[in-house]
């Protein structure tokens, strides 16, 4: 499990876990349940590109990042170190 410390959002965190370019495993640490829980099982099964492309730039309330976004960028770093 790889875990992403989250900025600018409510959620602190958040972990996943990639195979073969899929998403196999997401939770995040605080933030709005229902919503945060929502993301995480809609992006598993998913391949990397495609959640990057679908939650890059996600804003939430004028903050200029999302807890969506945070992953997307969290799966950049990923995909850099990978």
């Amino acid at each position: 499990m790889i875990r992403h410390i989250n900025k600018g959002t409510c959620s602190s965190a958040v972990d996943f876990e990639v195979e073969n370019g899929i998403v196999t495993n997401c939770r995040f640490i605080g933030g709005c349940d229902g919503n945060t829980k929502g993301v995480a099982k809609l992006v598993i099964g998913r391949p990397v590109d495609e959640i990057i492309h679908l939650l890059d730039g996600v804003d939430c309330r004028g903050r200029g990042t999302s807890c969506p976004d945070q992953l997307a960028q969290a799966l950049k770093e990923y995909q850099q170190q990978h």
